[in-house]
């Protein structure tokens, strides 16, 4: 590319140009948020597995002794805390869908700056076809699919919206476990 810029624009200068620049940045911007949440997450993931793993031997401990009102409450009291912990867990999922969608988000952001800075791809309709469907081919939750096929069906972004958040089939993929 050239060095031509907004703040000093030349005679090759070119919106697509700034667009694939800004399109970089936002790509790059994302994936390195991803990276840190990742350590992050991972940190919080170790730590669960570990309260986990403690919860269970202080459970086995109390039930090794004998039956009594303290002993009884304690194993309550592990019992409600490893539900709670279970349902952060399952929390995580959240995390995990997210991740995935903004990996997509960053692909498609760089792939499209790509096809923007290629005046060989640029203007060709074969390009920007096999574009999509590589992006399409990407994505593994059903919901996404329907997203993406709305906006190409030219629904607005409230319309796909709406498609990508009704009810379909129950043997969809967006089903995600995380352990």
């Amino acid at each position: 590319m050239s060095s031509s810029h907004s703040k000093k624009p030349d005679p090759d200068w070119s919106e697509v140009r700034e667009t694939v620049k800004l399109l970089s940045l936002s790509a790059i911007q994302i994936e390195d948020l991803l990276k840190e949440s990742d350590l992050s997450i991972n940190t919080l993931t170790q730590a669960f597995t570990v309260i986990v793993e403690h919860m269970q031997a202080v459970n086995n401990y109390l039930l090794a002794l004998e039956a009594g009102q303290t002993r009884d409450e304690a194993l309550v009291c592990c019992s409600e805390t490893g539900d709670k912990i279970h349902s952060a867990i399952v929390a995580f999922q959240f995390y995990d869908r997210m991740v995935q969608c903004l990996h997509h988000v960053t692909s498609n952001l760089s792939g499209l700056s790509q096809l923007l800075g290629n005046p060989e791809r640029l203007h060709n309709p074969g390009e920007w076809l096999k574009f999509q469907k590589q992006i399409r081919s990407r994505y593994t939750m059903e919901s996404e699919k329907l997203m993406f096929d709305a906006i190409f069906q030219d629904k607005s972004v409230e319309g796909a919206l709406v498609v990508k958040n009704s009810p379909y089939p129950a043997d969809s993929t967006d089903n995600i476990e995380l352990f």
